[in-house]
């Protein structure tokens, strides 16, 4: 199969990372009879550099000419740090959602039984933990009207939703819970917010299209506390913006590391992958960056955008296997020996290999 891949390294740790990603990816092209095309494209910081805008137009055809996007991460100290900055690496990645029209987040959080001793959370807590978010990326208050009045002592920022944009989270959300084992939950505040009065109403409607599937709703707040109490409890749970953007940071820490979680954005046509953490501008270059997570999106694009569920399925066995034998980087060398970010990328690779 011939695979046509835009390639979007952003900053920090980003370009370390796709690297392994890039490198696992050719060793399974190479032992699958695959033949990748990969088009590297400028997005976050990198492109303020070089051309003043975060997510140039350039960049924006290179990924709709791909058949599906890998990112790695976007971000820089400089512009964090100044609140009057007029232009940031973050309204890039906002910029793509929206112009891609990648509007659900989909983020699984796993276990991984050699790494249950590392957890924050105890081990007969999250052992069997296999759960995804369903996050609606191009809606709500990210997206809605904000500003100042009062003289600049008044802020606002507005949550708006439209019946379509929820229908279409929705159905990926029903979709998904068909493949797995027909459990949906709806996380909204609907005892607050009219717009989550929205959400709970169209998901209601949507139920007798999908019978099979046992819909549950529940307050963002008391989803929040299950995470950390059972989060084996949960199969598929589809939320809004906002309350997925924290939810899922919060699910991240369930396996141990920031830095093993895959994710994917997908629309109507296109798809991007990446991993759920940053862009760790203070490990930049210093070969210290934990690779697996883009690694392990790398897997979910083979078998999402492509079909090729073997091929995923070799990588993540891989991956369990640079983890059980100890071949990882210091984030969870916990004392012992720590590899370096191409290193475990050689590993992965000679491990595909043989």
């Amino acid at each position: 199969m011939k695979l046509n891949i835009a390639l979007l390294a952003g900053d920090g740790i980003g370009p370390e990372v796709i690297d392994q990603a890039v490198k696992v990816s050719n060793a399974i092209a190479q032992k699958f009879n695959h033949e990748i095309s990969w088009t590297s494209a400028l997005t976050g910081a990198a492109a303020i550099d070089a051309v003043g805008e975060p997510y140039p137009d350039e960049t924006h055809q290179v990924c709709l000419d791909a058949d599906a996007i890998l990112f790695g991460a976007i971000g820089h100290p400089r512009f964090d740090n100044d609140p009057s900055a007029k232009v940031r690496p973050e309204q890039g990645l906002l910029k793509m959602r929206q112009k891609l029209g990648l509007f659900a987040n989909v983020r699984p959080t796993f276990t991984f039984p050699s790494l249950l001793d590392k957890s924050p959370l105890k081990k007969e807590r999250i052992e069997g933990t296999d759960l995804v978010f369903l996050r609606e990326l191009t809606g709500g208050i990210y997206f809605g009207e904000r500003g100042r009045k009062d003289d600049g002592n008044t802020a606002f920022d507005t949550c708006t939703y439209t019946r379509a944009e929820v229908k279409r989270i929705a159905k990926k959300g029903f979709e998904f819970a068909m493949t797995r084992s027909k459990r949906l939950c709806c996380v909204d505040k609907a005892n607050v917010l009219e717009s989550s009065r929205l959400w709970r109403e169209t998901v209601q409607a949507m139920e007798k299209d999908y019978p099979e599937v046992e819909v549950a709703y529940e307050f963002v707040d008391a989803v929040a506390m299950r995470l950390v109490q059972w989060p084996n409890s949960y199969d598929v749970l589809i939320t809004e913006n906002l309350f997925g953007d924290i939810l899922t940071d919060e699910a991240s820490v369930i396996s141990g590391s920031m830095g093993l979680m895959p994710s994917a954005s997908v629309g109507e046509e296109n798809a991007l992958y990446e991993p759920i953490h940053g862009s760790y501008p203070q490990a930049t270059g210093l070969n210290i960056a934990n690779p697996l997570a883009t690694v392990l999106s790398a897997a979910m694009m083979f078998e999402m955008s492509f079909d090729l569920q073997v091929e995923g399925a070799l990588i993540r066995k891989v991956v369990e296997q640079a983890l059980q034998k100890g071949y990882v980087t210091e984030d969870l060398a916990d004392g012992g020996k720590a590899y370096g970010t191409k290193e475990v990328g050689d590993y992965l690779v000679d491990a595909i290999l043989k």
